[in-house]
């Protein structure tokens, strides 16, 4: 049996409030989490008591433009087909160094 995702790692988001962002491997989530901070931005997952295990279900991680990364809820993101040419080339290159 396969587990079902929403969202797949390299995919492009978009916050409700219009940030972009990539969605993050767990891999890379862990060198990013070296590296970057956390945003804790708006639609976060956040529960006390429980640990932030990204299941791309309900819980996914996404490396944002600003070089933040956050456990996103999944209904507060959704996948962009709009990010422009240039934000594309900005978050993939930053998750190139990042994840070195």
């Amino acid at each position: 049996m396969t587990r079902k995702k929403l969202f797949e790692p390299g995919t492009f988001v978009a916050s409700f409030t219009g940030m972009a962002g990539i969605i993050l491997s767990p891999e890379e989530l862990q060198k990013v989490r070296k590296t970057c901070r956390e945003g804790n931005r708006p639609g976060r997952y956040f529960a006390p008591g429980c640990c932030q295990n990204p299941d791309y279900v309900l819980q996914v991680p996404v490396l944002f433009e600003d070089s933040t990364f956050d456990i996103m809820r999944s209904m507060n993101i959704k996948k962009s087909v709009d990010v422009p040419g240039e934000k594309q080339a900005h978050l993939q290159s930053l998750m190139e160094d990042l994840t070195r």
